[in-house]
């Protein structure tokens, strides 16, 4: 079992540098994932790149392209697990599955995971969504998925509540 883990940023990674002034979170250095997964001690190989660093909110479907680029640049890996910001993830969902039609993409499972609170913050649900995210590559069928608030969501059933900012499965 091979797992490729990509960065694309958000509130996962976000840190609060000690390094600026002022009170603003940046997205930090060394991905969520890398600390998570150490701390896992996995029986399975994996790699970890970085395809961008940004809030959600700043990706555009130029981002999202490269996104596919790295993805499909790795053709050793059918299972893909995404590190993003929980304001677009949808839409970085819906954009993977268009891309699934891609022969390099074609027989991979992609699952997209975030987190409300940063990695690096005691009270994070960023190791849970990870964990998550790490069962639903293993065991769900080629196709893009979402790993948040206890579920595991395909890309076209994706719903969230505005209110809580839950994810949920639409109806």
């Amino acid at each position: 079992m091979k797992i490729l883990f990509v960065q694309t940023g958000g509130t996962i990674d976000k840190d609060y540098p000690h390094t600026t002034k002022g009170w603003a979170f940046e997205i930090g250095d060394e991905p969520a994932f890398v600390r998570s997964i150490a701390k896992l001690n996995p029986s399975f190989q994996y790699e970890c790149v970085t395809a961008m660093k940004k809030d959600s909110l700043e990706i555009t479907d130029e981002d999202r392209a490269g996104l596919v680029g790295c993805i499909a640049s790795k053709p050793d890996y059918d299972k893909v697990v995404i590190t993003h910001g929980t304001d677009t993830m949808p839409e970085t969902a819906n954009y993977l599955n268009l891309a699934l039609k891609i022969p390099a993409l074609k027989k991979k499972t992609i699952v997209i995971t975030g987190a409300m609170r940063p990695e690096r913050f005691s009270n994070s649900d960023a190791d849970i969504h990870l964990g998550m995210a790490i069962a639903a590559v293993q065991l769900a069928t080629p196709g893009v998925y979402l790993a948040m608030h206890g579920l595991v969501i395909p890309h076209d059933k994706i719903d969230r509540n505005m209110e809580t900012g839950q994810y949920q499965i639409a109806d």
